[in-house]
C-alpha cells in the first residue's frame, strides 16, 4: 500500500521547485532574457505615460485562487513592468545615481537568488561570512590604509568590525550615530549607558541639557531619518550653511559648535559629505576632522557617493581626510556599479560596534562569528558577493578608469554648457555632479543674480522644461533647488541636475541631452 497522498494544488506548486522544476525555469530565463534584450535596445530612456495614471494597472488586491499561466504572467510582466520601465542604464539617463552595470552581475544575481545565504548567521552563511569579512577589509584598507599586520589580525577575528553590511546608505548612515551616540553616552562608573537606560537618563547623567549631530545644510535626508530614530529628533540635527562652493562653511560651523559647548549640548556626531547628492560638493575633511577632535565628537563621513574616487590615483586626493574619519559610509550600488540594495559602513576603530552588539540564544550568540551580532537589520541577501566580484574582476585599476571617465564626462559635459548662451552653469562638477539651467532670452543680459520676478519665471520655465523633457522619454536630467542667497536674490532657484555617472556615456549622448533641451526651450519661448 502506498503512502503517498495525492494533493494536485501541492503538486502543482511543488512542481516549480529545486530539479522539478528545471523545465520551468530555463523557459521562463529563455523568455525573460528576450524581454529583457528588447527592453535594453529601446531608445527611450522615460516610457511616454504618466506615472500615476500608469499606477491604475496595479489595483488588484486580490491574492489569485489559482497558479498563473507561464505566458499569461509574462504578457502582464511585459506590458505594465519591463518594456515601460524607466531605462537607468542608458547613457542618455542623466539625471539620477543610478548606472549601467557590468553584464557579469546578471548571472552572478542567479547565483546569490540560488544559494540564498543569510550573511546574519554562519548557520546560514558558512562561507558568506568570511567572504564579508575579507570585503569589508578590502573596503576599509583603501579608506584607512592600515597595515599588513593591522588586518592580518583582524580581518576573521569575530571579536572585531571592521565594518557593516547594509541594505544601503540610510541604514549605514543610521548605524553610524546609532554607534556615536552609544560609545559616547555609554556605561561608566556605575551608570548602565544610554541603551539600557534611554536618552534623557543618559544626558542627565553626563550633565548635558540635549544631544545634536552636527553637519552641512546638504547632508542627505537619511540624516533627518537618523536624528528621529535615535531620539534627538529632527531639531537636533543642525545644519550649518554652505559656502559658494557647496562645502560646509567653516566660519560659522565654528561659532556652532561653540555655541552649543556653552549651551550644554552635547554633540555626538559631525558630519562631513564627500559627495553631495545635490551637486557632488566636498566638505574641507581634514578641518573637520580637526573641529570633532577639539569637541569630542565622533567624526562621520557620508561618502556614499564620492567615495569611490579612492580608487582614482588622479581624483582621490579630492577625499584628503577622509582616513581620519572615525566611521565612513560607502554605497556598493552607486558609484562601485552594483545592484540596488548595498550599503557600508566602515569603522576606523574595530571596537566601535561592540556598543551595539545584541545576541539571540536561538541564532546570533554571545563570542560567535555571527554579523548579525553587530549590525541593524536582520536576515539580508548575500548582496556583498556583487561588490566581492566588482572589485575581483575590475580592480582598483578598472574601477579608477570607470571613475575617470565619468569625471571627464562631467568636465565636458559643463564645457558645452558654457558654450551655449542658452545654458547658465550654476555649479561645475567637482566630482561628477554638475548643475545648470536654461535661460530664456529675455532675461540673457540681465545682471545676476536676477531679480525675484525674474528668478520665479526662469525656476518655472526651468520646471516645464524639466518635465517636458522627461515625457518626451528621449534624454533626461533631473531638478534641484539651490541657495536663493547666491543665485536668486531672495527666491529660490530651480536648477537642471545631470549626474554622470554611466561610464558608457559618450560626447554625442552629451550633445542630445543638450540640443533635446535647446528644442524644447526654444518651442517654449514661442508658446
Amino acid at each position: 500500500m502506498s503512502d503517498r497522498i495525492s494533493d494536485p494544488p501541492f503538486e502543482a506548486a511543488a512542481s516549480r521547485f529545486g530539479a522539478a522544476g528545471a523545465a520551468f525555469e530555463a523557459q521562463l530565463e529563455t523568455r525573460l532574457g528576450e524581454l529583457l534584450e528588447r527592453y535594453l535596445a529601446s531608445p527611450l530612456v522615460h516610457p511616454p505615460h504618466d506615472a500615476e495614471a500608469w499606477a491604475q494597472h496595479f489595483t488588484r488586491a486580490h491574492l489569485p485562487e489559482t497558479p498563473a499561466g507561464l505566458d499569461d504572467y509574462l504578457e502582464a510582466l511585459r506590458a505594465n513592468v519591463i518594456e515601460p520601465s524607466t531605462h537607468v542604464g542608458s547613457p542618455r539617463f542623466l539625471g539620477h545615481m543610478t548606472s549601467e552595470l557590468p553584464s557579469f552581475l546578471r548571472p552572478l544575481a542567479k547565483l546569490v537568488t540560488a544559494l540564498n545565504q543569510n550573511p546574519v548567521k554562519v548557520e546560514t552563511a558558512n562561507t558568506v561570512t568570511p567572504l564579508e569579512r575579507q570585503t569589508l577589509a578590502v573596503m576599509h584598507r583603501l579608506i584607512y590604509g592600515r597595515n599588513d599586520a593591522f588586518y592580518a589580525a583582524r580581518i576573521q577575528d569575530p571579536a572585531q568590525t571592521l565594518g557593516l553590511v547594509t541594505g544601503g546608505g540610510t541604514v549605514a548612515n543610521l548605524s553610524a550615530l546609532w554607534i556615536a551616540r552609544n560609545n559616547r553616552l555609554g556605561p561608566r562608573n556605575g551608570f548602565a549607558g544610554v541603551r539600557e537606560e534611554g536618552l534623557p537618563a543618559a544626558l542627565n547623567q553626563y550633565g548635558f541639557e540635549g544631544a545634536v549631530v552636527v553637519g552641512s545644510a546638504l547632508m542627505h535626508y537619511s540624516l533627518d531619518k537618523s536624528a528621529d530614530v535615535l531620539g534627538l529628533g529632527r531639531r537636533g540635527l543642525i545644519k550649518v550653511p554652505v559656502d559658494a562652493q557647496h562645502r560646509i562653511d567653516l566660519e560659522i560651523l565654528r561659532k556652532t559648535l561653540d555655541e552649543l559647548k556653552a549651551r550644554r549640548r552635547c554633540v555626538l556626531a559631525l558630519v562631513g559629505i564627500a559627495g553631495s547628492t545635490d551637486s557632488g560638493s566636498v566638505d574641507p575633511l581634514p578641518e573637520l576632522a580637526d573641529l570633532a577632535t577639539e569637541h569630542g565628537a565622533h567624526f562621520h563621513v557620508d561618502a556614499a557617493w564620492g567615495g569611490a574616487a579612492l580608487c582614482s590615483d588622479t581624483h582621490r586626493k579630492q577625499l584628503a581626510g577622509i582616513e581620519r574619519a572615525d566611521s565612513v559610509t560607502v554605497d556598493g550600488h552607486k558609484q562601485f556599479y552594483c545592484p540596488m540594495g548595498l550599503g557600508l559602513l566602515l569603522l576606523r576603530e574595530p571596537g566601535a560596534a561592540a556598543s551595539i552588539a545584541s545576541q539571540a540564544e536561538y541564532i546570533i550568540r554571545a563570542g560567535s562569528s555571527d554579523l548579525g551580532r553587530r549590525s541593524l537589520e536582520g536576515s539580508r541577501p548575500a548582496a556583498v558577493l556583487y561588490l566581492h566580484a566588482i572589485l575581483s574582476l575590475l580592480g582598483r585599476e578598472g574601477l579608477g578608469a570607470l571613475i575617470d571617465r565619468t569625471y571627464a564626462n562631467a568636465r565636458a559635459f559643463a564645457a558645452r554648457i558654457e558654450a551655449r548662451p542658452e545654458f547658465e552653469l550654476l555649479y561645475p562638477p567637482r566630482l561628477n555632479i554638475l548643475l545648470y539651467r536654461y535661460v530664456p532670452k529675455v532675461y540673457r543680459s540681465h545682471a545676476r543674480p536676477l531679480s525675484p520676478e525674474a528668478t520665479r519665471a526662469v525656476s518655472g520655465f526651468n520646471l516645464n522644461l524639466q518635465e517636458t523633457q522627461r515625457r518626451e522619454g528621449r534624454t533626461f536630467v533631473s531638478r534641484t533647488s539651490l541657495d536663493p542667497a547666491r543665485f536668486g536674490g531672495g527666491e529660490a532657484v530651480l536648477a537642471l541636475r545631470a549626474v554622470i555617472a554611466n561610464p558608457l556615456t559618450q560626447p554625442a549622448d552629451l550633445d542630445a541631452v543638450l540640443e533635446d533641451q535647446m528644442r524644447i526651450g526654444a518651442a517654449l519661448e514661442r508658446a
